[in-house]
């Protein structure tokens, strides 16, 4: 199924959740906010998740530094 992450297009397999995309783009273990569909989706709620054909999400990837 298709989704846009961040403007770009991407296939996932379908009854893919959030937290296998973010794993599939190499961002598991980063802090990440996740916003789909113009709806903030909380950390908690990550695993639980499913992606549906169309979605479309924003992620902001938290980088530390002074």
């Amino acid at each position: 199924m298709r989704v846009q992450v961040n403007g770009e297009p991407r296939e996932v397999a379908a009854g893919s959740t959030i937290v296998a995309l973010l794993a599939s783009l190499g961002l598991s273990d980063r802090p990440v906010a996740v916003e789909r569909n113009a709806e903030i989706v909380p950390r908690a709620e990550h695993a639980q998740t499913l992606l549906t054909d169309g979605d479309t999400l924003e992620l902001v990837v938290f980088v530390g530094g002074g």
